[in-house]
C-alpha cells in the first residue's frame, strides 16, 4: 500500500467534515476545520520558501496545534521532526541541527530556549510561535493563530509517496537518531494496522480508501495517555485512529494524572487507550482501584482496548485492570525501528508478561548469526523483516549495524533480545545495550526490574549494572514504594535495612543467584523519560552516586 498521510486526512475532510478529529482539554476540532487550518499553515510554510523535503520540527505538549502544524508539513511534501519538549538548550540544539530543520514550530513556554539558541541555527527560515499564554511573542517569531487567519488554505495537491518520514528516538541510552521511512509505505503500515484490527479489508490507495472509510461503522476514539512526541503517543494514538477517521483525545497538561486520564474516558467515551508499559498502567489502576474504594468507580463501558508499546507491562497490572473491566489489553512488542510482536490479553485468555507472537517477517537470530530454533533455550536479537527502515538520517555506521541483509533478505535489528519458545512465541529479555554482565552471565534489567515490581510495596524500579572487583559488574536496583511522593523528595523516609533486606530476599525467591541485586535503592523517584522509557543514564548515575562508585 501507498497512502500520504495528507492526501488521506484531506479526504476524511471532504467526506466527513463536521465529524470531531481532536478533544484537547475539553476543546473540539472538527476534521473540516482541522484541514483548513493545516492547510493556511501550509500556504505560510511555502510563502517561506518551504517544500518537499522540508523538515519542520514541532517543539509542543500534546495539542491540538501539534496535528495541526504536522499535518500543514505533510501538505507540503515535508517530514515533520518530534522535538523532546524536555531537551535543554544544548541538546535542542543537537536536534535540531542534525535534523535540518527549516521551521521550528514552538509553544510560548518555551521561547526563551529557542530565543537562547536561535542565532545557531541558520538553516531555519521560520519560528512560528503558539501562545499558550505563558510569555509574550518573541519578534523573531510568527503567531500561529495569526499567520492562519492571514494565509489562504493550501489547494490539496499531488505529493510523493518515496519521500521520507522520520521520527527522532533517543531510546535508553545515546543521542537521539532519525528512523527514516518511506512516508507512503509507513502511512499504508498503519492504516493497514488500523483496518485489520476492525476486521477490514485494507485500502490499495486513495480511491479504496475512501471506500474503507465508508464501511468504519464506529471510528475509534483514541486516547493518547502518552506524549505525541514519542512513537507510541503519536503513531499508535494518533496515527492510527486518525487514518481510520477517528478522533484523538489527549490533554496538554505535563505529568501523568492518572485520574485525569480516567475523566477523560468517561467524559468523551473512549474506546482506544494508548499507554506505556507499567510506568503508565500502574498509576492508572491505582487510581481505578481509588474511585472504586470511593463507590464513585468510572465509567469504562464505552473501552474496548488499551494498547501498550516500548516498555514491558507486567501480568500483574493487566490482572488487576481486567478486574474493573473485560478490556482487550494489547501489549506491542515494538520500537522506532520496527514492530515485532504481540501479546494479547483478556478475562477470557489471562495475562502474561513478555511472551510474545511474532509478526510476519520476525526472527531470532543467535550472535554466531544461526536462527535459533524453537525450544533451544539459546538467547539471540530478534529481527524483523517487515518494513525495514531506511536506515538512521545522516548516520550510515549505526544504520549498518542495525539494518543488515542475511541471506538475501533485509532485516532491522532494534537491539531486542530474546528466547524462542517450542510453540514458536518468544519471551523477551531486554536492551543487548543495557545489558550487565556479572561473572560471564548476562542480566537483562527488564526481567529483574519485573521480579522487584512483583513485590507487592514497590511502585517503580530500575535495574543497572555498575563496577565490581570479582564479577565485573554487580546488578543494583533503584526502586521506590507506594505512598513515596516523587513530586516531594524531602518528605522521604529512610528506609529501614530490613525493608531492603526482604526486597533482596523477594527477588531471591524469583530470580537465579546470579540476577538477584547485590545493593537496593530506595529513592522517592525512579526516573523515566516522559513516555515512560526508563532512563538508564540517570540510573546508573544516580547509584554510582549512591554506592561511591
Amino acid at each position: 500500500m501507498n497512502l500520504h498521510f495528507a492526501t488521506c486526512w484531506e479526504a476524511i475532510a471532504q467526506e466527513y467534515p463536521a465529524r470531531v478529529v481532536s478533544i484537547c482539554d475539553g476543546d473540539m476540532r472538527t476534521w473540516g476545520d482541522f484541514e483548513r487550518r493545516a492547510a493556511c499553515l501550509a500556504s505560510l510554510l511555502k510563502s517561506h520558501g518551504l517544500g518537499q523535503d522540508t523538515k519542520g520540527a514541532i517543539y509542543l505538549h500534546n495539542s491540538h496545534e501539534y496535528l495541526e502544524a504536522q499535518f500543514a508539513i505533510f501538505k507540503i511534501g515535508g517530514c515533520p521532526i518530534n522535538v523532546n519538549y524536555r531537551y535543554k538548550s544544548d541538546e535542542l540544539e543537537y536536534l535540531l541541527e542534525n535534523s535540518d530543520a527549516e521551521v521550528v514550530f514552538f509553544q510560548s513556554c518555551y521561547a526563551m530556549r529557542i530565543w537562547e539558541i536561535k542565532d545557531k541555527l541558520p538553516k531555519v527560515k521560520l519560528f512560528v510561535q503558539i501562545d499558550d499564554g505563558t510569555e509574550a511573542m518573541m519578534d523573531f517569531a510568527q503567531d500561529y493563530e495569526r499567520a492562519i487567519r492571514e494565509h489562504e488554505p493550501l489547494a490539496p495537491r499531488s505529493l510523493d509517496s518515496e519521500t521520507v518520514y522520520m521520527l527522532y528516538t533517543g531510546g535508553t541510552t545515546g543521542l537521539p537518531k532519525g528512523v527514516m521511512y518511506p512516508v507512503g509505505s509507513f502511512a499504508g503500515f498503519l492504516t493497514q494496522m488500523g483496518a485489520v484490527g476492525a476486521g477490514l479489508e485494507p485500502p490499495l490507495d486513495l480511491h479504496t480508501y475512501r471506500e474503507y472509510l465508508a464501511k468504519i461503522e464506529y471510528p475509534p476514539i483514541s486516547l493518547v495517555g502518552c506524549p505525541m512526541m514519542h512513537g507510541t503517543g503519536m503513531w499508535l494514538g494518533c496515527f492510527v485512529p486518525m487514518m481510520m477517521g477517528g478522533t484523538v483525545v489527549s490533554t496538554s497538561k505535563l505529568g501523568l494524572d492518572p485520574h485525569r486520564l480516567w475523566s477523560l474516558v468517561e467524559q468523551h467515551r473512549v474506546s482506544d487507550i494508548v499507554i506505556v508499559g507499567d510506568a503508565f498502567a500502574r498509576p492508572m489502576l491505582a487510581a481505578l482501584n481509588e474511585a472504586k474504594a470511593r463507590k464513585t468507580p468510572y465509567d469504562l463501558r464505552a473501552v474496548k482496548q488499551i494498547s501498550s508499546s516500548g516498555v514491558m507491562w507486567s501480568e500483574e497490572t493487566k490482572r488487576g485492570l481486567l478486574e474493573h473491566h473485560n478490556f482487550v489489553l494489547n501489549d506491542i512488542m515494538g520500537s522506532t525501528e520496527g514492530g515485532m510482536g504481540s501479546a494479547q490479553s483478556s478475562r477470557e485468555s489471562g495475562p502474561e508478561t513478555a511472551k510474545f507472537n511474532l509478526n510476519d517477517g520476525v526472527v531470532v537470530i543467535a550472535d554466531d548469526g544461526t536462527f535459533v530454533a524453537p525450544g533451544s533455550k539459546v538467547i539471540g536479537r530478534i529481527a524483523t523483516s517487515n518494513l525495514v527502515p531506511l536506515g538512521y538520517y545522516k548516520d550510515p555506521e549505526k544504520s549498518a549495524a542495525t539494518f543488515q541483509d542475511i541471506d538475501g533478505v533485509r532485516y532491522s535489528f532494534p537491539g531486542d533480545y530474546a528466547t524462542v519458545e517450542p510453540d514458536g512465541s518468544i519471551t523477551l529479555l531486554g536492551r543487548g545495550s543495557v545489558c550487565i554482565n556479572t561473572g560471564g552471565e548476562k542480566v537483562f534489567p527488564e526481567e529483574v526490574e519485573e521480579a522487584v515490581k512483583r513485590h507487592r510495596d514497590v511502585l517503580d524500579c530500575l535495574v543497572v549494572g555498575l563496577p565490581d572487583e570479582r564479577f565485573g559488574e554487580q546488578v543494583v536496583a533503584i526502586c521506590n514504594l507506594y505512598g513515596m511522593d516523587p513530586e516531594d523528595p524531602d518528605s522521604y523516609v529512610p528506609v529501614d535495612s530490613a525493608v531492603i533486606d526482604e526486597l533482596i530476599e523477594h527477588c531471591a525467591g524469583e530470580l537465579a543467584g546470579y540476577k538477584v541485586p547485590r545493593q537496593m535503592i530506595v529513592t522517592p523517584m525512579v526516573k523515566r523519560a516522559p513516555n515512560g522509557k526508563a532512563d538508564y543514564k540517570w540510573a546508573k548515575t544516580f547509584a554510582g552516586q549512591k554506592l561511591g562508585v
